[in-house]
C-alpha cells in the first residue's frame, strides 16, 4: 500500500448528495436499459427457438431471473439517497456499545479495538460480551474502562451474548460493534441525532476495510463490498427499506425489545432488519465510513464466510419471510427478496456450467438460437449497464479505494458457486451448520473444499474442449462441421468464461501457500490526539 493510502483510510468519508442531474441521466440510461431488455426477451422467446422444451424453460428461467435481478438493480438507482444532513445528537443519551469475543479471536485485536471504543467523542459505555473463559481479556477490557460480561457457553452464538446483555444491560442505544472494527472518534455522531425521529428503529452506515491490500483475496471480498454499501443501500434507504449489517449499526433498545430481541441464526443480522421493519419501525442509512475492519484474506476463510452467510440467507428466504412478508411494504418485499435469493447465483451457474459439457457429450442444445445475433442484441443492455455501474460509482462512499472495475470481486464471487450450491442443498435437506468467527489473519494451505471443484471443473473442461477438437477435426463431416460451427463455438467460448473464472479462484486459493501470517491490526496505531496511522 502507498503511503497516500495509508494515511488516506482512517479519515472520515461520505458518499457524495444525488442531484436532480444525477437521476435524470439515470432515468435516461435505465429506460433505455429496459428497452433493451424488451427487445431481447422478444427476440429469446420466438418459438422457433426451442430445441428442447425442458431445458429450454430452465434456461429462460435461470437466465431471466439474472436479467430480472440486474433491472431491479437500476430501479433500485433510481430512488438514490442520503440523508439530507446528520442532526446533532441530543445531550445525555444512554449508549451502550456491544462487542464480542470467541474462543480463538486474537486477543492482541482488541486492544486498538478498546482504545479507539475509549476515544469516541459522545458519552458511552462499552461492553465486552465474553465467551472466551481466558482470564486475559477481562483483564485487558478492565485496563480501557471495558464493562466485561462473562456470557460463555450460551446458545445462540452472537446473537445469544446478545440479547443477554440485552438483558443485564438498561442503555436506550445500543451500538453492535464487531471485535476487528476500529472505529473513528466521531462515530455516534453520525448516528445518534437520527433517532430524534421516534419511529426509527436503526441506522446503519458503512463499512471500510483496512487489510484489503493483503491479499487478491482481500481486495476481491472487499471490492463485493462496495457498490452494496454505497449506491445499493443508498437506494434502498430511498425506498424505505435499507438493511441493518452484522457491524456498524446502532438499534434503539424499544425496536429490539418489539421483536423479542435480536433475531438468532447465520444471517443473524437481515433477520433482525426484516423483524424491526416487519414492526413498522423506520431504518437509516449514512453512507459514511466512520470505521474500519478486516476481511478474509485467504479463499478458503472467505468461502467459509460465504457457506454460513448462504446457508442463513436460504433458511431465512424459506422458513421466515413468508410469515413476514404480509407485514412488509411493497418494496421491501422486492428487496428482501432479491437479497434473500442473491444466493441460488450457484444453482444457476451450475447449470450454466452443466449446459455447455451436455452439448459436448450429448449435441443436446435447449435452443436454437444464433450467438451472434444474441451478443448484438446483448451487447447493448451490457453496455447500458456498464455505464450504470460506473455511473453508479460517483457514490461510492470513499471514491478513492473503492472506484474502478472490481474484476477480483467478480471471480471470488463466480469463484464461490460450488460453496452456494452447497449451502442450498443442506438447505434443502435442513442441514445446520455452526456459526464460526470469520478468521482474523491468513490461514495458510492450497488444497481445501472449496477449491477441488474448481479444479475438476478446470481438468474436466479442458478434456471436453480437447475432445471436440479432435472430433471435429479428425471425424466430422465438412458438411456438419459448417453447420454446426457456430453452434459449437459459441459453446465452448460460453464455458471458457467459468474456465477463466476458475482458474482466477484456483489461483487465489493458491496465494494462500505464500502469505506471510501477519496481525493487521499491529500496524495500526491510535495516538493520544486520538487520530489513527498505519505504519
Amino acid at each position: 500500500m502507498n503511503t497516500k493510502l495509508r494515511n488516506h483510510l482512517f479519515k472520515f468519508k461520505a458518499a457524495k448528495k444525488v442531484t436532480h442531474i444525477d437521476q435524470f441521466i439515470l432515468l435516461v440510461f435505465i429506460l433505455a436499459g429496459i428497452l433493451s431488455v424488451i427487445n431481447l426477451a422478444e427476440w429469446w422467446f420466438r418459438e422457433d427457438h426451442i430445441s428442447n422444451l425442458f431445458l429450454f424453460v430452465l434456461l429462460s428461467m435461470f437466465f431471466w431471473y439474472g436479467i430480472l435481478r440486474i433491472v431491479l438493480i437500476w430501479i433500485n438507482y433510481l430512488r438514490l439517497k442520503k440523508p439530507k444532513e446528520v442532526p446533532t445528537p441530543c445531550e445525555g443519551l444512554s449508549v451502550a456499545v456491544f462487542t464480542t469475543s470467541a474462543p480463538g479471536e486474537p486477543i492482541s485485536m482488541f486492544e486498538n479495538t478498546f482504545k479507539a471504543l475509549k476515544n469516541l467523542n459522545y458519552p458511552h459505555t462499552t461492553y465486552l460480551l465474553d465467551s472466551t473463559e481466558d482470564p486475559d481479556f477481562r483483564a485487558l477490557a478492565e485496563q480501557y474502562d471495558v464493562v466485561w460480561l462473562d456470557l460463555a457457553n450460551l446458545p445462540g452464538a452472537k446473537a445469544g451474548k446478545v440479547n443477554e446483555a440485552l438483558r443485564r444491560t438498561n442503555e436506550e442505544f445500543i451500538l453492535i460493534l464487531d471485535p476487528d472494527h476500529i472505529v473513528f472518534p466521531n462515530f455516534l455522531d453520525q448516528t445518534l441525532g437520527f433517532f430524534k425521529d421516534e419511529s426509527v428503529g436503526f441506522v446503519q452506515v458503512s463499512q471500510g476495510y483496512y487489510n484489503m491490500y493483503r491479499s487478491f483475496t482481500a481486495k476481491g471480498a472487499a471490492e463485493q463490498t462496495y457498490t452494496f454499501y454505497g449506491p445499493t443501500q443508498m437506494g434502498l434507504y430511498g425506498y424505505g427499506g435499507a438493511v441493518a449489517i452484522g457491524a456498524n449499526c446502532t438499534f434503539r433498545r424499544k425496536a429490539l425489545e418489539s421483536i423479542g430481541g435480536h433475531a438468532q441464526g447465520l444471517a443473524e443480522d437481515l433477520q433482525t432488519s426484516m423483524r424491526i421493519h416487519a414492526e413498522g419501525w423506520k431504518s437509516i442509512y449514512n453512507p459514511v465510513i466512520v470505521s474500519r475492519g478486516l476481511v478474509p484474506e485467504d479463499f478458503a476463510s472467505f468461502c467459509k464466510q460465504q457457506l454460513k452467510w448462504a446457508r442463513g440467507v436460504f433458511e431465512l428466504l424459506f422458513d421466515e419471510m413468508p410469515y413476514l412478508m404480509k407485514k412488509l411494504t411493497f418494496w421491501q418485499k422486492v428487496s428482501y427478496l432479491s437479497i434473500g435469493t442473491y444466493y441460488l447465483f450457484g444453482t444457476i451457474t451450475a447449470f450454466f456450467i452443466f449446459v455447455p459439457l451436455l452439448y459436448f457429450f450429448t449435441k443436446i442444445i435447449p435452443g436454437r438460437m444464433d450467438f451472434t445475433e444474441f451478443i448484438a442484441r446483448g451487447s447493448i443492455i451490457l453496455f447500458i449497464a456498464i455505464f450504470i455501474y460506473i455511473y453508479a460509482q460517483k457514490f461510492l462512499c470513499d471514491r478513492k479505494t473503492e472506484s474502478g472495475f472490481h474484476w477480483r470481486g467478480m471471480i471470488l464471487k463466480y469463484s464461490c458457486w460450488p460453496v452456494f450450491l452447497y449451502a442450498f442443498i443442506l438447505t434443502l435437506k435442513r442441514k445446520k451448520i455452526p456459526y464460526l468467527p470469520t478468521a482474523k489473519t491468513a490461514v495458510k494451505g492450497f488444497i481445501n473444499p472449496f477449491v477441488k471443484p474448481l479444479i475438476a471443473y478446470s481438468f474436466v473442461f479442458v478434456i471436453s474442449v480437447a475432445g471436440v477438437l479432435i472430433e471435429r477435426r479428425y471425424f466430422t463431416p465438412e458438411s456438419e462441421l459448417i453447420f454446426t460451427a457456430q453452434r459449437t463455438w459459441g459453446m465452448i467460448g460460453f464455458s471458457f468464461i467459468a474456465f477463466i473464472q476458475s482458474i482466477g479462484g484456483i489461483l487465489a486459493a493458491y496465494e494462500a501457500m505464500h502469505l506471510k501470517a501477519e496481525d493487521a491490526w499491529s500496524r495500526i496505531f491510535i495516538k493520544e490526539d486520538t487520530t489513527i496511522e498505519i505504519k
